[in-house]
């Protein structure tokens, strides 16, 4: 892509995305993550209403009567955005799903951003295809907006293991991570259980309705973007678009009991819906 157009088109996505940031998504953030870690200040004094899980003990012991700890809200988080680059990302009946990743993950991260927070990037597709480590400012996410619209991977398939074992090794400290993917990867739950308890993990899933629910178009030509497979499926059997259908509910159901077992807030946005309510929805669980 030229730079003129690149320019233009991350300038394009800015001006959107932090509108929505200051407008709708800043105080949804802070009231969702700011808080959370808390760290030691001080001990003073017991005082009545004072909750008995505080009291440090060996103050108390020294100077016999009691003594609680005192903590203050820590002001700065970690914000990974783990982007799902695969060649599946291409497809989208509404707009592409990868258009929509990209504009959410640019929301989020000026929301972080507004707030003094770090942000990260890992884009991700059978392997970690890029790692932009955290960082603060306007600067820094400017330059991960531009590098997630002009980003060519090598691979067209998608592991969220990979991903996920790579954010464990990458950032030691407990960060809030943000894992954008349509999820069309199998067997990720091992990786996905240990990330989630090591990170706040929050899962944001971009979904087409026509990967769900077969139209009565005839013989059609199905072409899978990252294996290159392609097949013949006749729509107009009632039969088949109903096994289709009940396979993919099932994928659904599937997905879904995975993120509560682990405790994951998850949000499902289709390519042809406002992404803005169902990501209001999604901060209000936090």
């Amino acid at each position: 892509m030229e730079t003129s157009e690149l320019l233009k088109k991350v300038r394009k996505i800015e001006i959107k995305t932090r509108t929505l940031s200051k407008q709708i998504f800043s105080g949804q953030y802070h009231s969702a993550f700011k808080g959370r870690g808390m760290t030691f200040s001080e001990v003073r004094e017991y005082q009545t209403g004072d909750e008995v899980r505080f009291i440090d003990w060996k103050v108390t012991a020294h100077f016999n009567r009691p003594y609680v700890k005192v903590f203050e809200e820590e002001r700065e988080l970690t914000v990974m955005l783990l982007i799902d680059v695969s060649a599946s990302g291409d497809f989208g009946s509404g707009r592409p799903k990868r258009e929509i990743l990209t504009e959410i993950a640019a929301t989020l991260a000026f929301s972080a951003i507004q707030n003094n927070d770090k942000v990260g990037a890992i884009f991700f597709s059978t392997e970690v295809e890029k790692y932009i480590p955290p960082k603060k400012g306007k600067t820094h996410l400017l330059h991960i907006i531009r590098e997630l619209i002009d980003f060519h991977p090598i691979n067209k398939g998608t592991d969220i293991g990979e991903a996920l074992k790579f954010l464990r090794n990458v950032q030691k400290r407990r960060s809030t991570a943000f894992l954008l993917s349509d999820f069309m990867c199998p067997n990720y739950e091992e990786a996905l259980k240990i990330a989630s308890k090591a990170h706040e993990l929050i899962a944001i899933q971009i979904h087409d309705p026509m990967e769900e629910q077969l139209p009565d178009w005839g013989l059609v030509r199905i072409h899978d973007n990252e294996s290159g497979r392609e097949m013949m499926i006749d729509t107009s059997s009632h039969a088949n678009r109903q096994a289709f259908a009940r396979y993919q509910n099932r994928i659904r159901q599937e997905r879904e009991t995975l993120m509560s077992r682990y405790g994951i807030t998850h949000a499902s946005i289709s390519t042809q819906e406002d992404y803005v309510k169902p990501l209001i929805n999604m901060f209000n669980k936090l």
